[in-house]
């Protein structure tokens, strides 16, 4: 049994009421577990990591690096590889390549590289989940999982229409189980389908969907309903409708009303927070402020950001409209993909600058959530990666969040006509390193449900990043000196030491037997796969852990 000591580091950990001070941390078999009584216990090696800033590994709960979506957008992105960084093959590491979309090896050591030891992918259709799961355990050394599409699925909404609420959720328990995913998600609901089936979308929360008489209103409520019955450890996964289209902030706004008080993730909200009219471009604005108050004033509500920077990227989306959508904005290519019976996708190229009116609102809007959400612990990190940018512009946000000069410097740099679209440059508050450590860390832990994620006390997975104090807190992120992740050493100097593989959460809601046979019954009857091929075995999950439902 391994026995190691982070010994005298400055612990940040919110979770356990730990701000800025001295302790030591031992590590015993992949998890963190009380200092030994005995003065005389002997660990098997010491890590001397006094002055230097500890807190838990970096968890990710809102990005997309894995299944159908992202390995087309390899494909359809070759010039990204060709001008990115290429990670070379050592005695030790696999080769890689970097870019928007990097590979699944790069992924891994990327993400380690930051000091993130968790990630989740958000949207994967059903049908498509045992490809993720492949590339999953392609990834390696960090925790993961993902997200099942479920907004425009077929059966859903046909026992929506048929008024069987307790066959959408014996469903929704099946098809966790059936495909190893750990949350349900809900992506433009109905107007992913009418997107399929009439080449429209939907724009309000109470229009039908074509051919299945439901509207996103029924959809939305009888799956979180759904969801929270079942207690599942995430609440359900909110992409709203009208993403990206000024005005939008009312369908957001209306979304959160439509939960009724039932939990409610809203995630890569900075997509979602637009003022104006969608034919005058002069007319967008931030609704930031009107979004934020309902969030601090509602404890079930929490939100990631979706944070836009300035880059080269490649937008994908389980939104398939609004993929075309940016295919005419942008002008560049686009792919656009339909799963049969339940979801689709879209991916398009997409260049944010800095002397764009609309982008540059945009990357303020971002940095506006995380300044007007007064409890830290109702917002995570993101950038909808790759979407708004790479999950390697961490570092600079977090420094533009602690800085509120580096934020001046940069609203230098843009139309200066944003001041009178949003709230930025009146906002004089900065980040502590307690909070960061809530937004990186134990806020989506929590929101995640993952209670041995995101904290160092006695118990948790020993995943554990270390930071050597800079002035530039940009470069201190950027690097750490060590990574920690299940208590073995994985990065160093932002070397590779140990290449772990990693696990795979998932979760196994109860649902009653019976309904099977009318789940069985629909397949047979309209899918292209037998329903007992549907099905993932436990032996293709790799290593997996099962999250514990509580039922109180």
């Amino acid at each position: 049994m391994s026995l190691y000591l982070i010994k005298g580091g400055t612990l940040y950990d919110p979770k356990n009421n730990i701000d800025g001070v001295q302790e030591d941390l031992w590590i015993q078999d992949g998890k963190i577990i009380p200092s030994p009584k005995s003065q005389e216990t002997k660990p098997d090696k010491i890590y001397d990591v006094r002055s230097m800033v500890v807190m838990p590994g970096g968890v990710d709960m809102h990005c997309h690096i894995a299944g159908p979506k992202v390995n087309t957008a390899r494909k359809l992105m070759p010039e990204d590889k060709r001008n990115a960084l290429k990670i070379e093959r050592t005695a030790i590491t696999r080769s890689g390549t970097t870019g928007s979309v990097p590979s699944t090896f790069a992924t891994g050591y990327l993400y380690a590289g930051l000091g993130y030891t968790t990630a989740f992918d958000a949207a994967i259709p059903p049908l498509g989940s045992r490809h993720a799961h492949e590339e999953l355990q392609d990834t390696p050394i960090i925790d993961k999982g993902f997200y099942v599409l479920t907004g425009n699925n077929h059966y859903i909404m046909k026992k929506i229409q048929s008024g069987e609420p307790h066959l959408v959720k014996s469903y929704l328990a099946w098809l966790l189980h059936a495909t190893g995913g750990y949350g349900v998600k809900v992506v433009n609901p109905g107007g992913v389908e009418v997107w399929k089936s009439t080449g429209g979308n939907i724009s309000g929360m109470d229009e039908s969907v074509t051919h299945f008489d439901v509207t996103p209103r029924q959809i939305l409520q009888a799956i979180s309903r759904s969801v929270h019955e079942m207690k599942l450890p995430h609440a359900v996964h909110i992409h709203c409708n009208n993403l990206g289209i000024p005005g939008n902030a009312s369908t957001t706004l209306e979304t959160m009303h439509a939960l009724e008080g039932a939990r409610g993730h809203i995630t890569h909200i900075q997509f979602h927070s637009y003022g104006g009219h969608p034919d005058d471009q002069s007319t967008f604005c931030s609704r930031v402020p009107e979004l934020a108050d309902y969030v601090n004033s509602h404890d079930n509500i929490s939100v990631d950001v979706g944070q836009v920077m300035f880059s080269k990227t490649t937008s994908m989306t389980g939104d398939g409209p609004l993929g075309y959508f940016l295919h005419k904005v942008m002008g560049r290519k686009w792919y656009s993909g339909d799963t049969e019976l339940e979801a689709g996708c879209g991916i398009v190229p997409i260049e944010y600058k800095n002397k764009s009116f609309v982008h540059s609102l945009q990357w303020a809007i971002g940095l506006e959530w995380y300044l007007l959400v007064e409890d830290p612990w109702k917002i995570a990190m993101s950038t909808d990666h790759p979407n708004g940018a790479a999950f390697l512009a961490y570092p600079e946000i977090i420094a533009l969040l602690m800085d509120r000069q580096k934020r001046e410097e940069v609203l230098k740099t843009v139309p200066q006509k944003i001041k009178d679209h949003c709230t930025l440059a009146d906002l004089h508050r900065e980040y502590s390193l307690n909070e960061i450590a809530i937004i990186t860390r134990a806020a989506p832990a929590k929101i995640l449900g993952l209670e041995n994620k995101g904290h160092l006390g006695p118990g948790a997975d020993a995943d554990i990043t270390i930071y050597n104090p800079q002035d530039d807190l940009q470069k201190m992120f950027e690097i750490p000196r060590y990574v920690f992740q299940a208590g073995e050493l994985v990065v160093e100097d932002g070397e590779i030491r140990t290449p772990s593989s990693g696990k795979v959460f998932c979760v196994r809601p109860e649902y009653d037997q019976e309904h099977l046979k009318d789940i069985n019954s629909w397949f047979d009857k309209n899918y292209t796969i037998q329903f007992n091929n549907y099905k993932i075995d436990d032996a293709f999950l790799g290593a997996h852990e099962i999250i514990s439902i509580k039922h109180e």
